[in-house]
């Protein structure tokens, strides 16, 4: 990777640089430029700058825009697959599904902007009003600032960059530092096409002083953060008046009803548990498990767990690769120690080779301990037996997070009670909680965020505003 800060359509090139190294064996994979306060200033001012003219730019134009990057993207799918799983560890299976999701998160983009349409008024409804041309329409919000993670490095940042760009707005991308080069590979592709207006596309890195400065600054309208609640809560204090979107934490929970499928429960369960290392904020976390089936279900998670391979992230057959770094796996740990200083115990894994770390249960837990209460974002899931519905019900709405729920069962009274009653953005009925299609409505209640994402809603919900006409 060059070392380079794109500021817009140009490229700038800085002194201090910082490396990245593969999660799985320590390799140099890509370097980075160190940005400072000065920088976040010029990249504001430049989008500032642009933010008139990229809404001016027609939408057939930001439509192809959208279409061509993912075209392109397309072709260097292979490539920018390795590239995620050289930063973030990811197996390469996943990072590949990735990058067709990221294809199909800015196809969503272009197509979703035919449906943002304003809507006229009769302004003679009330005796006050008088015959007029009134009507509302939604145009762009200026300047979007984008703040993305690690975990999903390519899709996360399309889904915060695709429906803003095609919308009309200038935008400013400042990435995890365990990516840069992913970011910096999509970004190459939406300014290097040629429907792309001038300066609409940003990328910054992280350094002294940056992520006070844009966020601080009233330049941005919107900020779109995907991260932890600690940084959520320190963007909301220092932001102003201006729009903020939080994709935040999670604590997931399904429950295992008596009428459920307990083969497919299980094998669903592993994968939501443990996919990506756990390193999901719709990671599954809490199973909630009725007593006339625990065991049976026990067993079986027990058993699919230790079908999966965990090794080589470049390996086609692995489902877990490394963790991001070692302070992932050292809080991994913690989580595990201080649950059997508890009470608990580990049905299977707390082993770790590198940063490998094995997919782990644990059983005896309680509602009290920290894996159980907190996000762990590991590959550790608890197992807690309840009397029924009403209990996990109750249990699974005490968390202060809200991110996604599900159940599984066979009984549609249960299920649309749990459609209901579960306190969480978004419920799954026989799937893990871990599911999310890009089309739809992504976001959280209480600590896991305000703000939603999935094309079209982050369009109506974050990217545009309203604009109240009338013509007499």
């Amino acid at each position: 990777m060059k070392a380079n800060l794109y500021y817009g359509s140009t490229c700038k090139d800085k002194e201090q640089q910082k490396e990245v190294r593969s999660p799985f064996d320590g390799r140099v994979v890509s370097t980075f430029s160190l940005c400072d306060e000065m920088d976040a200033i010029e990249v504001l001012n430049i989008a500032q700058k642009a933010a008139l003219h990229v809404k001016l730019t027609p939408l057939y134009q930001r439509m192809n825009w959208l279409l061509d990057v993912a075209q392109k993207l397309e072709g260097e799918r292979e490539k920018i697959a390795h590239i995620i799983t050289d930063e973030v560890g990811k197996p390469i299976t996943f990072s590949r599904v990735e990058v067709d999701r990221c294809i199909e998160t800015i196809k969503l983009s272009a197509n979703a902007m035919l449906h943002v349409n304003g809507e006229t008024f009769d302004t003679t409804a009330m005796p006050s009003g008088k015959k007029s041309l009134a009507f509302y329409k939604r145009e762009p919000v200026g300047v979007v600032l984008a703040i993305t993670p690690f975990n999903f490095p390519l899709n996360l940042v399309a889904h915060k960059i695709a429906p803003a760009l095609v919308a009309g707005n200038a935008v400013i991308l400042k990435p995890t530092s365990q990516a840069p080069r992913t970011a910096y590979e999509l970004v190459k592709l939406f300014i290097e096409s040629p429907y792309a207006p001038k300066d609409a596309l940003s990328l910054i890195y992280s350094g002294e002083g940056v992520n006070e400065a844009l966020i601080t600054n009233d330049i941005p309208r919107v900020i779109s953060f995907t991260g932890s609640v600690s940084v959520g809560r320190e963007i909301m204090q220092k932001a102003g008046i201006k729009k903020v979107a939080l994709e935040l934490g999670g604590n997931a929970a399904t429950y295992i009803d008596v009428s459920a499928n307990i083969a497919l429960a299980a094998k669903r369960c592993a994968v939501g548990a443990f996919i990506n290392s756990g390193q999901v904020c719709i990671s599954l976390q809490r199973i909630y498990v009725h007593e006339s089936v625990y065991e049976s279900f026990e067993k079986a998670l027990v058993e699919e767990t230790k079908s999966l391979h965990v090794g080589s992230p470049y390996d086609d057959q692995t489902f877990i690769g490394p963790m991001v770094n070692e302070d992932a796996v050292k809080k991994a740990k913690r989580w595990i120690q201080s649950a059997i200083d508890e009470g608990a115990k580990p049905l299977c894994g707390f082993t770790c080779n590198g940063l490998l770390f094995a997919p782990t249960i644990m059983a005896d837990v309680t509602e009290a301990m920290a894996i159980v209460c907190e996000e762990v974002f590991a590959p550790i899931v608890s197992l807690i037996k309840v009397r029924g519905y009403e209990e996990a019900k109750e249990k699974m709405n005490t968390s202060d997070y809200g991110l996604q729920y599900s159940i599984f069962c066979s009984d549609l009274a249960m299920a649309q009670r749990a459609i209901d009653e579960l306190e969480a953005g978004g419920i799954v009925i026989n799937d893990i909680p871990t599911l999310r299609f890009d089309l739809q409505p992504y976001g959280g209640i209480k600590q896991s965020g305000v703000g939603k994402e999935g094309p079209y809603f982050a369009l109506m919900d974050d990217y545009t505003q309203v604009k109240s006409v009338v013509i007499c």
